[in-house]
């Protein structure tokens, strides 16, 4: 009976007590109520396409709107071929296509909330890779239509980090409060990159955790993430994200 108590108590301290905290900051924050009236414009982020012929490749990730907004974020997928025109964005959305193609701006505001740059990989090497992630794209299991849930997955975030863990030389993962990122394909329980770098276990992305280089250590519960990071020193506070270096 005490160790229930103690875990019931560590839950609440760890998981609950930011999460109720963040929720009451969003709702202090002034915030659009209607898609409609957010703004979906330009960052100003990313290099203009003229002062650069770098390939390169970007990970984003914005809190979301409504009331999500308080625990969860969205993430998406940004490449340019050496000499490109034009950036490339892929989102995984939850009406009409599934995977969208170039539906917003590339470092776009999302329901109002600005970007934030997860990783970025420029010159020869997103040359090399920009193949191996687009292959990524083609190959997530969820990329039909109905192929979405909001909670506990498959999301946006589950189509980005599926990316992350099939081209593990991006060297990132998604922000704690990327919801939906632990979520892992086809009922897998356990999955170890490629590079044997990083190795996650989960029960249908509501439980588990995740430890190695690239994501520290980090338990999981219901979607929220809270741990270590070692290659950045820092922790990760569920709902509200990464603090550190």
């Amino acid at each position: 009976m005490r160790l229930l108590k103690k875990l019931l108590m560590a839950i609440f301290v760890i998981y609950l007590v930011p999460t109720f905290a963040s929720a009451g900051w969003w709702a202090l924050k002034d915030r659009p109520q209607r898609w409609s009236e957010a703004n979906w414009g330009s960052a100003g982020l990313l290099p203009k396409l003229e002062e650069s012929d770098e390939a390169a490749i970007y990970i984003f990730s914005a809190k979301t709107g409504g009331l999500k907004g308080a625990v969860a974020s969205h993430a998406w997928i940004v490449t340019k071929a050496k000499g490109a025109k034009t950036y490339l964005r892929y989102d995984k959305v939850g009406w009409g296509s599934p995977i969208r193609r170039n539906h917003r701006p590339a470092d776009a505001y999302w329901y109002s909330n600005a970007p934030e740059l997860v990783t970025s990989v420029t010159g020869a090497e997103a040359e090399r890779l920009i193949p191996e992630v687009e292959a990524a794209i083609a190959a997530y299991p969820y990329a039909e239509p109905g192929g979405y849930t909001i909670w506990p997955g498959p999301n946006s975030n589950t189509f980005v980090a599926f990316v992350l863990r099939e081209v593990p030389s991006l060297g990132a993962v998604l922000p704690p409060h990327a919801v939906g990122r632990d979520y892992l394909p086809d009922g897998e329980f356990v999955h170890v990159d490629d590079d044997w770098r990083d190795v996650h276990l989960t029960i249908r992305g509501l439980i588990g955790l995740s430890a190695g280089w690239r994501s520290g250590f980090e338990v999981h519960f219901l979607g929220l993430v809270a741990g270590l990071d070692i290659a950045r020193p820092g922790i990760k506070i569920p709902a509200v994200g990464r603090i550190g270096v």
